[in-house]
C-alpha cells in the first residue's frame, strides 16, 4: 500500500494485453515481453492442476459423489455446504441435488442480506427440499467488529465474514458427523486476486488483534477457527472439502440462465452482491479509498475462462461502479446500521489505508513453538513411515 498512486493517463500505466488487470489494480503486476500480465500464467496453472477436462471431469465428477453418498450411508447428511443466495452457492446446491447428494445447507447472517439473496434462498430450499441451518451472529458483537477494521484501516474487512462461514461450517460438520464440506469455490470466475487485497481468512490472531485495537467490548460469541483445528477436522476428523464446480463445465452466463430457470432465481449485479455490505464495500469504500475495483480481476478471470472478450470487459469496466441512486439508498442504509453519522464515516474513510500485518497474525507452528521443529525432524526420521497420526503437525 505504499506504492505511488499510478492514473491511467501516467507514462507508467500498463495494462495487460489479454486481460483488463493493470499496475493501478496492482502496482506488483508482472508483465512479460509481450504484455501479458503474470496472472494469466498463474490461471493456466491453476487450470491444469484444478479443472479436469471431458472424460477425466466426469469421471472424476462420479467418483466424488459415488464416494461422498458412500460415506453418507446411515447418516441423515452426507455432506455441508454454505449457501449465501448468490450464483455459486446457488448453483452448487442445483448440482448437489442433481446427483442425488443429501447436503445439510448453512447460511451464516451477518445481518446485510439483501431482500433477493432471501428470496433466492428460499426458492431453491423451497424447491430442492434440503434443510436449512441459518447461523445469525450477534449483531451488536459483528457490528462492533465491522467498526474495529474501519478505524484499523485495514483492506480485507469481508476476512471476519470468511473466517466465521468457515468455522461454523467445520463446526457443524463435526456435530452432524458429516465428512465432505462442499465448496462454490472455483478457477474459471476466482482465481485472479492480487494478494495486496486480502488477507488469509483462517487467521484469527489478526482478528482478535484489530479488536484489540480498535473494537469495544468482548467477541463471546463470534464464530472462531484456528489453522492448528481445521487440521485436526481434516486429518482426524476427516473432514474434506470438495469443488464440485471445478469438475462440471462453469459458464457463469449459462449458470444465471439455468438457476432463474429452475427456482426463479434473480440476480443482483455484481460477483457477491448478495450482501448489502459487500455491495458497498466492493463498489464505493475499495475503490475511494483504497484505489481498488474488483470487477478488474473478476473480469479478467472470465477473458482467461473464454467466456468474455477483452474488449467486452473494456466496456463492462466503462460502466460506473455503482448507480448513484443505489449508492446514495446504500450508504444511508449502511451508516445507519452502523450507528455512524457522515462526518465520523468520511474520518474512517480518511485515514491512510493500514496492513493487517501491522497488528499480530498467526505464525507458523514452529515459530510459535520453536522446540517442536527438531522433535519433528527427529520423529521422522525415527518413523518415517508411521501410520499414526503425527502429533507434531
Amino acid at each position: 500500500m505504499s506504492h505511488p498512486i499510478i492514473s491511467s493517463t501516467d507514462t507508467r500505466y500498463q495494462r495487460c494485453i489479454l486481460s483488463v488487470m493493470d499496475n493501478i489494480a496492482d502496482p506488483d503486476i508482472r508483465f512479460d515481453e509481450s504484455g501479458v500480465c503474470h496472472y494469466f500464467q498463474q490461471y493456466r496453472e491453476k487450470e491444469a492442476s484444478s479443472v479436469p477436462r471431458g472424460d477425466q471431469a466426469a469421471r472424476m465428477l462420479v467418483k466424488f459423489v459415488e464416494t461422498i453418498r458412500t460415506s453418507g450411508r446411515g447418516r441423515k447428511y452426507d455432506c455441508i455446504m454454505g449457501l449465501s443466495g448468490g450464483v455459486d452457492s446457488s448453483y452448487l446446491a442445483y448440482l448437489a441435488h442433481n446427483y442425488g447428494l443429501r447436503p445439510l445447507a448453512v447460511h451464516f447472517d451477518n445481518g446485510w442480506n439483501s431482500e433477493l439473496a432471501v428470496m433466492n434462498i428460499e426458492h431453491i430450499i423451497r424447491r430442492l427440499g434440503f434443510d436449512l441451518n441459518t447461523y445469525v451472529v450477534d449483531w451488536r458483537e459483528f457490528r462492533s467488529l465491522q467498526l474495529a477494521y474501519l478505524r484499523a484501516s485495514v483492506v480485507d474487512i469481508e476476512a471476519i465474514t470468511d473466517h466465521a462461514i468457515i468455522a461454523v461450517l467445520y463446526r457443524l460438520a463435526k456435530q452432524f458427523n458429516i465428512p465432505y464440506i462442499l465448496s462454490g469455490t472455483n478457477v474459471q470466475t476466482e482465481s485472479t486476486m492480487p494478494p495486496s487485497w486480502i488477507f488469509p481468512k483462517t487467521d484469527p490472531v489478526n482478528i482478535k488483534a484489530i479488536y484489540r485495537a480498535h473494537g469495544d467490548g468482548m467477541l463471546k460469541t463470534y464464530p472462531f477457527i484456528r489453522p492448528r483445528m481445521q487440521r485436526i477436522y481434516q486429518s482426524i476428523k476427516k473432514v474434506q472439502s470438495v469443488s464440485l464446480l471445478n469438475m462440471v463445465d462453469y459458464d457463469k452466463y449459462a449458470v444465471k440462465e439455468t438457476l432463474q430457470r429452475e427456482f426463479g432465481w434473480r440476480d443482483y449485479g455484481g460477483k457477491h452482491y448478495e450482501s448489502v455490505w459487500t455491495r458497498f464495500f466492493q463498489g464505493y469504500i475499495l475503490p475511494t479509498k483504497f484505489h481498488i475495483d474488483k470487477r478488474k480481476p473478476h473480469l479478467s478471470d472470465l477473458i482467461f475462462a473464454g467466456q468474455m472478450t477483452r474488449d467486452e470487459a473494456l466496456a463492462e469496466l466503462s460502466k460506473p461502479i455503482y448507480d448513484e441512486r443505489l449508492l446514495s439508498e446504500d450508504k444511508a442504509f449502511v451508516l445507519k446500521k452502523l450507528a455512524l453519522s457522515e462526518e465520523q464515516f468520511n474520518h474512517l474513510m480518511s485515514l491512510p489505508p493500514r496492513s493487517h500485518y501491522m497488528f499480530d497474525c498467526e505464525k507458523p507452528l514452529d515459530e510459535r513453538y520453536p522446540i517442536l521443529y527438531p522433535l519433528k525432524k527427529a520423529y521422522r526420521c525415527f518413523f518415517p513411515t508411521s501410520s499414526g497420526h503425527d502429533i507434531l503437525k
